[in-house]
């Protein structure tokens, strides 16, 4: 018979499997349960609540396999029997599971009667008491009691269990020493013994458990020095020290446990210590050595881990510079925040598409990012606040750009805007917070560090999870929280003492007697640096989960800014009610003045500027409702704020005032989907503001997801969109400015536009291009087929390097309410001919475009213009007659004089020509590419035949294609009032119009039927 649960609930999911769970030998007889064991269960039914089993002989036969999710948490019940004891005449329970069933009572001493047991999983219930001793006389093999409320201490018998090889007792009350007879457990392979009381040291005895996997001790009070004996346990994947009152160094023996995957300790206590011996750990995963009191630089071998994923060293005393091997790593999260270092941030890191945090270093430079814009990489307060020229952002203390004016600060944190006792809260709630810095109010912003343990995509906002009857302001229903550190400021502040109210609810836990119940969120508050509260409870301080408590303090803001930092310190549960269920919480910030803002203006004087400003502001607003400035706006900011973006907003305001509202003399380009214009936002930072052509019949609704999809196509060779603009009529799309305009212009624009491009630079380019190519094929979610290829969709940063603009937008263009491209969206000379030919369409159109702009960049010359000799129509072609005659080095730009390497010259060359195989299927992924140019694999030389017979139909079809092509466009130019030359002149050209504005191919027959001569000239 299975379990019964009293409580009533709702079955998301429920699988039964019925099973016998007798190993038995053949025959017809049901062989009874031993008498010992029938007593034995019923006295653990008798003593645990919600356990209705049905106890005779024959429980064995009539118990099944219970397999439950219930309101997300999955259940597990069963009762394993091995009916082969006696020779066969009698049953044993050998296994029992009783996961996450609501199990309420003292643990039964009677499971130490089921002689027989070898397993005992009580995971998650609510079982109160202490481990008894008789367990011991148990054979052991897992014993699980992790997520219950059990106290006293281990009982020394435990290391009599030598069969042992899974002890764990997390996430529960238990407290005292560790016993040294632990160090018997011989076999003991995983030791997970955190969110406990226990205090004292580790006993010299734990050197004996040589077998040991897994040891976690995170979130107790144990203490001494960490021992040299972890050296022992050469086979442990995964060692968990975060939180203790343990004091540094590291041994340096941990450099034996090379079979260590994750790494994690936190908080000690001690001295400065510096950085361990972590060199020959080549299969770390996990490196999170954060508050450990480490000084001196990160050592170079950190960048030779390969595997590794997450790196976090925050909170120590590192100096000196990021080493550059960092770059090449490929991790998801790297937390550097709150250290000394120095030194320019690598390039490759200060824009890197991970989520990287590097605040509150020294950093020198001034690097070219926004104050305003969301980025994965975190840089608040990062920089020396020597450099004048930093944004204010970078520097320390966060001084205030213009006045400082403001007095009072209301922030319902992760909710929605609402009012509360007169003052208007304002919304909070952006879904970011793994390394994220967001200043989306004039008033305030908040910087998010950290990944939630076992669970990175655990979320930033908190709800009312348990739909708990919540008193109090509606703010109490939601909340932030963050994994590691949470800062919140508040942005110039008249200088003065200020009343600043925290409010907090736990609303992340049940109310009622199950597992999900006995969490223990424990976190520090510091306010303008100075600890106020130290391991807060929001439960233990407010009496219960969903009752609102809130904390009062005085600070004191002699800047302009004030800091409120909430810090988790790897105390408490991390795994109830699930994995990654920590960190600090908080529900709502509100901050006042105790000073007198009126300045010591009289009452009169104070209520004539009240009567006057009141009468200002009617006529103001009813002008603006008059043009409309008002009406749906904040309905509609709402809904776009409510989406899952990872895109900024913008306002129209905000907009105007960077571009000197569109003015012609800001124009930096034309393109397909409307001008684009130069701006500068007022931090500093300058912008591209491409004005999207009203005309398109997608909602704002439709284009903002859109947008937020390819803004998560972040890549060092990708041109970053910052945002979006949607008012009105008016969508506008805010992307990085790139100062040295596209790689069009710079090789073979006008003269005065041309920049020299050494060797080196034009091989870092080639290389760019290719790597933010491949990202988009093979690395990224959304896997983007760009179809335009060309010099003019390349551009250049101020160190000239390269990175793909326009990519996805030919989806935004569509004219129907379709968002699956059906029209053919290139510039002939680029395209690859089964695009041209047939619209088929597949990543290697993009190989062939590459190609094409590879063989660009080494001659300096553009594709579709040059024509050396009369019967050549491409330079494609020409290249295709120079491969063949062995000279392809006549390639290459006589500007470059004899400053090029011929070697990596020739792999380029031999490089666009397999790209432009007409076979798609045998040109080379991007990857490969990359591969090729890095020179880690070899190129593979084309080889070209010829027809002898027609050699001049060779590419007929290019030629008459071509042009047709520059009839259109001089249709087109001519129309638009431009110069030929200025459509390299827009570095913003887009990708889907190009020389052929956005008219399609109309004719596929007849393309077809000229591109079919085509195979007069064919590759191997």
């Amino acid at each position: 018979m299975g379990f019964l649960i009293s409580d009533k609930i709702v079955y998301v999911l429920v699988l039964s499997i019925s099973v016998l769970n007798c190993l038995t030998e053949f025959g017809t007889n049901a062989q009874p349960l031993a008498q010992n064991e029938v007593k034995a269960l019923e006295a653990i039914t008798t003593k645990l609540q919600n356990l209705n089993w049905r106890i005779d002989e024959n429980f064995c036969h009539n118990t099944s396999v219970d397999i439950s999710i219930i309101d997300g948490i999955e259940t597990l019940s069963n009762v394993t029997c091995d009916c082969t004891l006696e020779n066969g005449t009698v049953c044993g329970i050998t296994s029992i599971q009783l996961k996450d069933l609501a199990l309420n009572g003292v643990l039964p001493a009677e499971f130490g009667n089921l002689t027989n047991l070898i397993q005992l999983d009580l995971t998650r219930n609510y079982i109160n008491g202490s481990i008894p001793p008789s367990f011991a006389q148990l054979p052991l093999v897992n014993l699980s009691l992790l997520g219950n409320r059990l106290s006293g201490t281990i009982p020394k018998e435990i290391g009599d269990i030598t069969s042992l090889e899974q002890l764990v007792l997390e996430d529960n009350q238990l407290s005292g020493p560790l016993p040294e007879s632990l160090g018997k457990l011989s076999n003991l392979k995983r030791l997970v013994l955190s969110a406990n009381d226990f205090n004292g040291t580790i006993p010299e005895t734990f050197g004996n458990l040589k077998n040991l996997v897994d040891f976690r001790i995170d979130g107790s009070r144990i203490s001494g020095k960490i021992p040299d004996l972890i050296g022992n346990w050469t086979e442990l994947d995964r060692l968990d020290m975060q939180g203790t009152s343990m004091e540094g160094p590291i041994p340096s023996n941990i450099s034996r446990l090379t079979n260590l995957t994750q790494l994690r300790i936190s908080d000690l206590q001690g001295s400065s210590i510096g950085f361990p011996n972590l060199q020959n750990l080549k299969k770390l995963k996990f490196l999170w050595l954060r508050n450990c009191l480490i000084t001196g630089p990160i050592p170079d071998y950190i960048g030779e881990l390969k595997a590794l994923k997450e790196l976090d060293l925050s909170f120590n005393r590192l100096s000196g510079p990021i080493p550059e091997q960092l770059v090449s790593l490929d991790l998801d999260f790297m937390f550097l925040t709150n250290n000394s270092l120095n030194g320019e941030v690598p390039t490759g890191i200060l824009y890197s598409p991970n989520k990287l945090d590097i605040s509150y270093n020294n950093f020198s430079g001034s690097p070219d990012v926004s104050c305003q814009v969301q980025s994965p990489v975190n840089l608040i307060s990062s920089h020396s606040s020597l450099d004048s020229n930093s944004r204010w952002c970078l520097k320390k203390d966060l001084p205030c750009s213009g006045k400082a004016s403001y007095h009072s600060l209301f922030i319902n944190c992760g909710g929605q805007e609402m009012s509360f006792e007169g003052n208007e809260y304002e919304d909070d709630l952006s879904k970011e917070g793994g390394s994220h810095f967001s200043s989306v109010s004039e008033k305030w912003a908040y910087s998010s560090t950290g990944v939630h343990m076992g669970k990175s995509e655990a979320p930033y906002l908190a709800t009312n999870t348990f739909s708990l009857n919540v008193s109090g302001p509606d703010f109490y229903q939601t909340a932030r929280l963050s994994p590691l550190s949470l800062k919140y400021y508040g942005l110039c502040l008249r200088k003065g003492s200020y009343k600043v109210k925290l409010y907090f609810a736990e609303i992340m836990y049940s109310d009622d007697q199950k597992s999900s119940s006995l969490g223990k969120r424990i976190f520090d508050v510091s306010i303008q640096g100075k600890l106020v509260l130290e391991d807060f409870n929001i439960m233990e301080k407010a009496g219960g989960v969903g009752k609102g408590i809130v904390r009062e303090f005085d600070a004191l803001v002699n800047g302009s800014t004030l800091e409120i930092h909430l810090y988790w310190a790897g105390k408490g549960t991390t795994a109830i009610p699930d994995k990654g269920v920590y960190g600090p919480l908080i529900s709502a910030i509100s901050v006042t003045p105790n000073f007198d803002v009126s300045s010591g203006l009289s009452a009169g004087a104070i209520v004539g500027i009240v009567l006057a400003s009141c009468v200002v502001l009617v006529l103001i607003l009813v002008v603006l409702r008059m043009k409309g400035y008002l009406g749906g706006k904040d309905l509609e900011d709402k809904e776009l704020r409510g989406l899952d973006l990872q895109t900024g907003f913008f306002t129209l305001r905000q907009i105007k005032a960077a571009t000197s509202n569109f003015d012609p003399a800001n124009k930096i380009g034309e393109g397909g989907f409307g001008p684009v214009y130069k701006g500068i936002l007022s931090d500093g930072a300058v912008i591209a503001v491409k004005q999207l052509s009203s005309k398109s019949k997608q909602g704002n609704r439709e284009f903002v997801t859109e947008i937020g999809m390819i803004s998560a196509l972040q890549h060092p060779n990708l041109v970053r969109l910052f945002g979006c603009c949607i008012e009105g009529n008016q969508l506008l799309l805010i992307y990085e400015y790139m100062e040295n305009n596209s790689l069009a212009r710079a090789l073979f624009g006008r003269e005065e536009q041309k920049l020299h491009l050494n060797w080196p630079t034009r091989n870092k380019i080639c290389l760019g291009i290719a790597r933010g190519l491949a990202y988009l094929h093979e690395e990224s979610r959304l896997k983007i087929v760009h179809r335009d290829i060309k010099a003019t969709n390349v551009l250049l940063d101020k160190d000239l390097n390269a990175k793909i603009s326009d990519f996805g937008l030919a989806k935004l263009d569509e004219e129907e309410n379709t968002h699956i491209s059906t029209r053919i969206a290139g510039t002939i000379g680029y395209m690859a001919p089964e695009y041209a030919m047939r619209g088929y369409l597949t990543d290697k159109a993009d190989v062939y475009s590459f190609g094409v702009v590879a063989l660009e960049i080494v001659s300096g010359k553009s594709n579709t213009n040059y024509r050396p000799k009369e019967e050549f129509v491409y330079l494609l072609d020409w290249a295709y007659v120079l491969q063949e005659q062995g000279n392809l080095l006549e390639l290459v730009d006589p500007s470059l004089g004899s400053s090029y390497s011929s070697e990596e010259a020739m792999r380029m060359l031999n490089l666009a020509l397999l790209c432009t195989n007409p076979s798609p299927t045998l040109r080379p992924l991007m990857s490969s590419v990359v591969s090729m140019l890095e020179g880690k694999i070899a190129v593979q030389t084309p080889i070209i035949k010829r027809s002898e017979t027609n050699p001049d139909a060779r590419f007929k079809a290019f030629e008459k294609l071509s042009q047709d092509s520059q009839t259109h466009v001089s249709t087109w130019l001519h129309d638009s009032q431009m110069q030929r030359g200025m459509s390299m002149d827009g570095p913003w050209i887009d990708s889907s119009v190009s020389l052929q504005s956005k008219d399609e191919i109309r004719d596929h027959s007849s393309s077809s039927k000229l591109l079919e001569e085509h195979k007069d000239v064919h590759l191997e």
